[in-house]
């Protein structure tokens, strides 16, 4: 007992010595002079970086100073979080560089333009991005952040000299300001002057959400294609401008391992990424096995991570021309912790980020020529691969949806056109304001075929992430995949979505079909404005127009506004939100007339979200995003702690995420059946079925496929039991549109995100199953044959009525990654007309 102790004391001395004398020669190179003129990160932070954790103002403050005394740096601000943080970028490189800044970045560019072969590749610099801590509870890379800076802005000789002469450094010190800020409080606050080690410390046990995501729980190391969030437009906005060729992420994993660098598992890449991609990151990985060598770092390759899904960081590059590089760090979570190699400080952790960070420049410097000619033949051989076919997207119902998918495209350059007129395919109509034409023959025909392509056979079963992402899928669009260019209109050199909108004059009633993707903003405004609205339960004509299920009604009688204030405010909402809204002079109809009792009045929702422990952030932000910044609907966020102590009478819907620990009290429980029964409306996604079933909220059968593990070996089983797993892909549903849940969906089929393998049996009632999967419902990714059978004709929606109330369940997550907005509207749909289901 007494060695053990001592044991302890000293692993407890190393960890408390290397904290409180840390200096800046713990991290830096000794060979090397610095320019005393050059603030150290201590001269302003007030501390060497690794005694606290940096917050994120302290991190720009001293990136600004830096920048004011270097001329290697110049420091650009792109823009502001969703808490108003600065997106600040550091251009360093040589002074001669500088000066020629413009230029080399035309020329850069230029590689990836028809004309490269003019470019004397010879006399051009390398252009490296270096991005740190993507994820904010990661903070080792942004801290390192503040050494690599200083060395870049300090070092003097002639290896630092040729470096600049050679590479061109974009250099982002926080990939994620608001998680960084988060975490950086939350580990320092709890950090103690004898700092503890014990992994059951509350330093190494964040509060919900934790610090990893962004503002609105946001993984932003899966919006590089989606490009949603500020940050991620940011940056992808300074990717276009230079394109890199090596991009850096530096991120962290559990405490008990070691250090990753890529190349990653070889079988897990994606197949539009060329072999040679791998095999120059291969040839990077020797600079940084030399570089860790030195230090006496353990580190490994190869294993546990993919370049599958293009959304991350380190593979977004890949289908760009360039090589990206993932860094994963072993984590101390706060600032000392132990591991299974010994007490895990974090100066340790900082200054391995550091030295990838300087193999990786060291690399980029040495294999110049390899990668300017690399990205040079990616382009090219990009063009021949691409065909001269197109394609076409668009709904003609909904403009907002189509104008969004191209609003992703413009961001990652690809150039599309205008159609010359309206067209027909496969009974579909292509009109000419709401569709695009995108040709395959450009230069980003790769990044192209990546989003549009839908792919079901793979190489490998396992996937780090999600194995499908086709967009027009995810938009809920029409699509053509193999359109011929006869239809090409003139090029959209300037993407633009504000078109007038005029709004006629009634003195009996106004009508808004409910297609377009922000009607659910114009319907709460109204309600908001106190007016009364209406849905249509059937499809109508009035006045030579159809209008389809779901329309919804304003009728001018007895409101609070006068006429012309409505119009006035009908107009201006119409403006906004680029939706239809249409007088009319007559309630009579070939259909349901405007009196009808087909017609039900609405009310105003007041809605509540499920927040805190056991609910997972992810699903949570995604529906607090959508409501807050798509829609403009304020929410409340409850916390799930303080469930039994809240007064549930306030909210007309609750909405509960999905879970990862669903246990609520029987007091908590009996109180939401009582406020369900009262009239309440509860919506749940995903694994809520398993609560919503156990809990007598809904009568739910599953069907479980078996797997039959008896003839695998140990070493196959986690193989085996990953392949069950469903890590996203796209599937094929057929929906009754009369149902309430379909308002607003004008096919009779529907595209849906899935990762999960709860499959749930259809009602005996076919009413009852208004989305139901069809015979072979596989769009695009994987899923495993047994998995895939038994999603056959299973439902992904469910409603149950309790008392006077509801209980709604999604299985699927129908807001997934803030770029799936194709299926937004059924849950827009299951707040408005919930007590019309």
């Amino acid at each position: 007992m007494k060695q053990f102790f001592t044991f302890i004391l000293s692993f407890f001395f190393l960890a408390f010595y290397a904290q409180e004398n840390l200096s800046l020669f713990y991290y830096l190179p000794q060979q090397v002079s610095y320019n005393p003129n050059i603030p150290t990160p201590e001269s302003v932070l007030g501390f060497v970086p690794g005694k606290w954790h940096v917050t994120h103002d302290k991190l720009v403050e001293y990136m600004k100073v830096l920048a004011a005394a270097s001329p290697r740096i110049i420091l650009e601000d792109r823009g502001k979080t969703f808490e108003d943080r600065p997106i600040i970028l550091l251009t360093i490189t040589s002074e001669k560089n500088h000066r020629n800044l413009e230029t080399i970045k035309s020329q850069h560019v230029q590689l990836t333009q028809e004309n490269a072969n003019t470019l004397d590749i010879a006399s051009m610099p390398a252009i490296v991005y270096q991005g740190f801590s993507i994820h904010g509870n990661e903070p080792s890379g942004s801290n390192a952040s503040l050494l690599a800076a200083y060395y870049l802005a300090a070092a003097q000789g002639a290896e630092i000299d040729e470096l600049l002469d050679n590479v061109v450094i974009l250099f982002d010190p926080s990939f994620n300001p608001d998680g960084l800020q988060r975490f950086a409080y939350w580990a320092n606050t709890n950090k103690s002057k004898n700092i503890s080690t014990d992994p059951q410390d509350r330093e190494f046990s964040e509060v919900w959400p934790g610090g990893r995501t962004n503002h609105y729980w946001f993984d932003m190391n899966r919006d590089w294609l989606p490009v949603q969030l500020p940050e991620s437009r940011a940056r992808i906005k300074t990717f276009h401008q230079w394109y890199p060729n090596i991009l850096t992420d530096h991120h962290e994993m559990g405490t008990n391992s070691t250090f990753f660098f890529q190349p990653g598992i070889q079988s897990r890449t994606h197949p539009l990424t060329p072999k040679l991609n791998q095999e120059l990151t291969k040839k990077v990985a020797n600079y940084h096995a030399e570089a860790f060598n030195k230090i006496g770092s353990l580190y490994f390759t190869e294993e546990n991570f993919d370049d599958f899904y293009y959304g991350k960081g380190s593979t977004f590059p890949d289908i760009n021309g360039g090589i990206g590089i993932l860094f994963e760090q072993a984590s101390s979570r706060g600032h000392a912790q132990e591991s299974d190699n010994g007490i895990l400080t974090f100066p340790f952790t900082i200054r391995n980020q550091f030295t990838a960070a300087l193999s990786t420049l060291e690399a980029a410097k040495s294999m110049r020529k390899e990668l300017l000619q690399y990205q040079k033949d990616f382009y090219t051989n990009a063009r021949k691969e691409s065909g001269n076919g197109v394609y076409i997207f668009g709904n003609e119902k909904d403009a907002a949806s189509a104008y969004h998918l191209a609003e992703i495209l413009e961001r990652h350059k690809i150039k599309m056109h205008k159609l010359k007129n309206d067209i027909t395919y496969n009974g579909n109509k292509f009109k000419k304001e709401h569709s695009y034409i995108v040709p395959k023959n450009q230069k980003q025909s790769r990044l192209l075929k990546a989003m549009f392509e839908k792919r079901t056979s793979f190489q490998d079963s396992l996937f780090y992430d999600i194995s499908a992402w086709t967009f027009p899928l995810a938009f809920n669009l029409d699509y053509i995949e193999k359109a011929t260019t006869v239809d090409v209109g003139e090029e959209i050199n300037e993407l633009s979505f504000n078109k007038p909108k005029s709004v006629n004059k009634s003195n009996y009633a106004y009508v808004m079909e409910w297609h377009e993707y922000y009607t659910p903003a114009v319907l709460y405004k109204i309600l908001t404005k106190g007016l009364r609205a209406k849905v249509g339960m059937k499809p109508f004509s009035i006045e030579n127009k159809k209008y389809d299920y779901g329309t919804i009604l304003i009728p001018l009688q007895n409101q609070k506004l006068n006429p012309a204030e409505i119009h006035s405010f009908l107009q201006n909402l119409a403006t906004e939100n680029q939706v239809d809204i249409t007088g009319v002079s007559t309630g009579l109809t070939k259909g349901i007339d405007l009196g009808s009792s087909q017609f039900r009045a609405l009310s105003l929702p007041k809605i509540a979200l499920l927040t805190g422990d056991g609910i997972t952030p992810y699903d949570a932000g995604e529906i607090w995003h959508l409501l807050d910044q798509r829609y403009n609907i304020p929410i409340t966020k409850l916390n799930t702690n303080y469930l039994e102590r809240r007064d549930l009478s306030r909210y007309t819907h609750i909405i509960l995420p999905n879970s990862w620990n669903q246990t609520m009290n029987k007091n908590v429980i009996d109180k939401l059946k009582n406020w369900i029964r009262s009239g309440g409306t509860m919506i749940g996604y995903r694994n809520a079925a398993q609560f919503f079933k156990n809990n007598e909220l809904m009568k739910i059968e599953f069907a479980k496929p078996e797997n039959d593990a008896k003839q695998i070996t140990f070493e196959e089983k986690r193989d085996f039991f990953g392949a069950q797993v469903i890590g996203g892909a796209i599937f094929e549903a057929n929906i009754d549109r009369s149902h309430p849940v379909n308002f607003g969906y004008k096919n009779d089929k529907i595209s849906l995100f899935r990762n999960t393998t709860l499959f749930v049996k259809p009602d005996k009632q076919s009413y009852n199953n208004p989305i139901r999967y069809t015979k072979s419902p596989l769009l695009s990714g994987y899923i495993s044959k047994k998995n895939l059978d038994s999603l056959s004709g299973t439902v992904p929606f469910r409603h149950q009525r309790l008392g006077r109330g509801n209980t709604i369940l999604f299985t699927d997550n129908t807001n997934f990654r803030a770029f799936w907005y194709g299926t937004n509207k059924l849950l827009m749909n299951a707040i408005f007309f919930s007590d019309e289901m």
